[in-house]
């Protein structure tokens, strides 16, 4: 990661569920990606969260980046890996 006193560091956090199988599949990719970039992440799971399940409910998993979705369903490492490098940049 750059540590720079420009780099900034973004709010990473997977939005999941209990039983879901690309969950599974989500968090394998972005705790592979936030590693390689030495980010930290959350996970958040919907289940007992009536707002979360309101707001993601149909298209679990997510993927939030400052609070923005920036992914769903199956997460594309690449694409994250992307947008997380223009988000530690400020670009």
């Amino acid at each position: 990661m750059d540590t720079s006193a420009n780099a900034t560091v973004p709010v990473l956090e997977l939005i999941t569920k209990t039983s879901c199988h690309l969950c599974d599949d989500a968090r394998t990719a972005v705790g592979k990606v936030a590693g390689d970039l030495g980010l930290p992440w959350t996970e958040k799971k919907i289940d007992g969260d009536a707002e979360l399940t309101a707001r993601f409910g149909e298209e679990i998993p997510v993927v939030l980046v400052d609070g923005v979705q920036r992914d769903f369903w199956h997460i594309d490492p690449v694409r994250l890996e992307s947008v997380l490098r223009r988000a530690m940049t400020g670009g």
